[in-house]
């Protein structure tokens, strides 16, 4: 096997291309997504030109790479708040100007009633800034980010309203957030900061400006299990009343919650076990774990006692 290849993912249905293969055989493939699967040698199987000749032209053929999807922030403004990563446990946090309108920035953290700044100030065309450190293990305790924007205008001209955003990272969404941030050039996890319709009332602004809160004790973010049981009848006191797609949004979010404490609690593996039904459910598990940078692998497990009714996530 080399880096190039096409192959087909035994654990699921997903063909792509290697991109990359270290000593200790493990692979990554990318898929027509662009997400990087990583996976195990013994996991794939390459996709022959015999193969792609007799099932048509797209069995296993690279696609042309697609245009990168745009950050929705609106035309021309430009505005982002980047987490990037200093080593595997750390990240800086920066605010990011890469529209032409000077800001004045208000940056907090929210505790409930409570805030703490982090950052107060001009943030200029084409400039960031550094507001803060994060640990990536402690995601789950981070606090909600609260920013306001409020726009310089040096000559007379409509006038720009402010606007704000209220953000709180969700480790599951955080990851799929990988770009090449603006000003910086470095990969970063990028958010935009889109303008909203809520007008900032100015006088409260500056009365939280200048006003002390005293941050509270975070939460220490609780391990679960090392096996989760996604059954229904587990999770739902009358599974019999729920319609498929009930069961089926219980069952994720029971596995994205676990998932998320798993991943910002430390734990270096979990297991889910989502029975074998008609391979609905594991599909989608397998499906929202391709799309995470965070995974080491996944694969089926315990075959003897649950057949291929249980997944191993190993994370990185």
């Amino acid at each position: 096997m080399n880096i190039g290849d096409k192959v087909r993912l035994l654990h699921g249905t997903e063909q792509g291309i290697v991109r990359k293969i270290s000593s200790s055989g493990r692979i990554e493939v990318e898929i027509e997504d662009g997400f990087l699967i990583p996976a195990m040698k013994s996991e794939v199987v390459i996709i022959s030109e015999v193969e792609a000749n007799y099932f048509g032209a797209n069995v296993g053929v690279e696609k042309e790479p697609e245009a990168p999807m745009p950050i929705s922030a609106p035309k021309d403004q430009g505005l982002y708040l980047a987490f990037l990563p200093i080593n595997d446990q750390s990240l800086s946090l920066y605010l990011i100007n890469d529209s032409h309108q000077p800001y004045l920035v208000h940056t907090s953290e929210v505790f409930g009633a409570n805030h703490r700044t982090l950052f107060a100030g001009t943030l200029n065309p084409g400039e960031s800034k550094k507001i803060d450190d994060r640990l990536l293990k402690e995601m789950d305790e981070w606090p909600a980010f609260l920013i306001r924007f409020i726009p310089i205008q040096n000559k007379l001209e409509k006038a720009i309203p402010a606007f704000e955003r209220q953000m709180k990272m969700k480790a599951t969404q955080f990851f799929k957030h990988l770009s090449t941030a603006p000003i910086l050039g470095k990969n970063a996890y990028l958010f935009a900061m889109e303008q909203t319709t809520k007008e900032l009332d100015i006088r409260s602004l500056n009365a939280e400006l200048n006003q002390i809160s005293n941050r509270p004790e975070p939460i220490k973010a609780e391990k679960p299990p090392r096996s989760i049981d996604l059954h229904i009848e587990q999770l739902h006191p009358d599974p019999d009343g729920l319609s498929n797609s009930e069961k089926m949004r219980i069952q994720l979010e029971i596995f994205e919650k676990n998932l998320n404490q798993a991943l910002t609690s430390g734990m270096d593996e979990i297991t889910f076990i989502h029975g074998v039904g008609n391979g609905v459910l594991r599909k989608e598990i397998h499906k929202r774990l391709s799309q995470l940078g965070n995974i080491k692998y996944f694969q089926d497990t315990q075959k003897d006692q649950w057949g291929f009714g249980a997944t191993l996530v190993r994370i990185s």
